[in-house]
């Protein structure tokens, strides 16, 4: 924990892999510091089995096939990692940074924060008692998409996580009912109209008012919100997609400027705090846009602009990567 590193990214989902491969390519020592145990972020705690439509050069790509080629690209150049340690403080020592963790201390020149939307949770189904369920048929993520082939499954909610496993479902499970409490989806138009052209049974103005079973899910009460009628289904697996409450944790408390749990920065990727920088989703500016696309963007413009901050006299630009031998 001695060595001195020109750049520490905290954070190691998709927009901190591709910034370490940037800042490696760029000739920096670099270091990956990040809270879960393993890389790729929220796409990897939340939805590997999920397609990705919206990354540039992929059709489609599984969210876990993405993370592993992310690694694959940063691991060229030999970043160090360290996973399970959760960012507490930040030191500046003598023109130096110190990050310290729950596990250890590290030295830096700077930092890049990737820490997409914070420490998160899922929204709970908003119903007593339905706790109990939880493991129990009753999921909020999915890591193994095989688990549901075959089964009863219902899904809650009607925005993009709800529409997305709805239809990467379909080819698997036995019969899929969605939930939702309007008819107005949060989602994306082109998979909305996918879901209304499957064979997802749409349960339109409705919500879940119980879960029944005795070691696991048996069946679920819905009920119109509009003519409070009710109807029970039988089910074998419930999937919630309400959405995830999250905070900056600690990140608060470090002194950086702040708008709705995003860190406030510049066209530089800047933030007010002297060699800092932040880019994904918990970065925000004038015309933000949350995509996985726009992080990779914005975690090469924070690198180059280390790079000139660590060493005035090289260039912004290094040219395109396909110029160069290595």
């Amino acid at each position: 924990m001695d060595d001195i590193f020109d750049l520490t990214i905290i954070g190691g989902g998709p927009s901190g892999l591709y910034a370490a491969y940037y800042a490696g390519f760029r000739g920096l020592k670099v270091k990956i510091v990040d809270s879960l145990e393993e890389l790729g972020g929220q796409v990897t705690a939340l939805y590997p089995e999920k397609y990705i439509y919206d990354v540039a050069g992929f059709p489609k790509i599984l969210a876990k096939d993405l993370v592993r080629n992310l690694v694959e690209q940063a691991f060229q150049y030999h970043p160090t990692c360290c996973l399970n340690e959760r960012t507490e403080r930040i030191h500046l020592v003598d023109k130096m940074y110190e990050i310290v963790t729950q596990k250890n201390r590290h030295k830096t020149r700077s930092i890049l924060l990737t820490t997409g939307v914070g420490v998160f949770k899922p929204k709970p189904i908003p119903v007593r008692g339905v706790e109990r369920f939880e493991g129990k048929g009753l999921a909020y993520f999915v890591p193994d998409i095989k688990h549901y082939a075959g089964k009863n499954v219902l899904i809650v909610g009607g925005g993009n996580s709800a529409v997305d496993w709805a239809l990467n479902l379909e080819p698997l499970a036995a019969a899929i009912t969605l939930v939702h409490r309007r008819d107005v989806f949060r989602a994306h138009e082109r998979s909305v109209e996918q879901l209304k052209a499957s064979t997802v049974k749409l349960k339109l103005f409705y919500e879940v008012k119980e879960l029944r079973g005795t070691s696991h899910v048996e069946t679920a009460v819905l009920v119109n919100n509009k003519t409070q009628a009710e109807n029970v289904i039988p089910v074998e697996e419930v999937l919630a997609c309400l959405g995830f409450e999250s905070t900056v944790g600690p990140l608060a408390q470090w002194g950086l400027q702040l708008d709705a749990n995003m860190i406030v920065v510049n066209t530089r990727m800047e933030t007010n705090l002297l060699g800092i920088y932040a880019a994904g989703d918990v970065a925000t500016y004038p015309g933000k846009v949350k995509l996985i696309s726009s992080g990779f963007g914005e975690a090469a413009i924070a690198v180059n602009h280390a790079a000139t901050f660590l060493n005035p006299g090289t260039r912004l630009s290094p040219g395109h990567s396909s110029n160069q031998s290595r």
